[in-house]
């Protein structure tokens, strides 16, 4: 059964290695989403506020990895 566990953990781990990181995005996908579709916001502004919300998220996750390394 330990076996089958780490396993698990281990392939999931594959997809989530930073679970804040995991939980951020989906968030700002609904948001971006729930802007697109409730307050009217054109799908190229949602589209490029995407890319760069993702992109903010993974320079965060990158600096904050890196103080936690040293």
């Amino acid at each position: 059964m330990n076996f089958i566990r780490t396993a698990v953990s281990e392939f999931l781990g594959l997809f989530i290695d930073d679970g804040s990181l995991a939980l951020f995005v989906i968030i700002l996908v609904a948001v971006i989403t729930g802007a697109i579709k409730l307050l009217s916001l054109p799908p190229l502004a949602g589209g490029i506020a995407l890319v760069l919300g993702c992109v903010l998220l993974l320079l965060e996750s990158l600096v904050r990895a890196v103080r936690k390394k040293s």
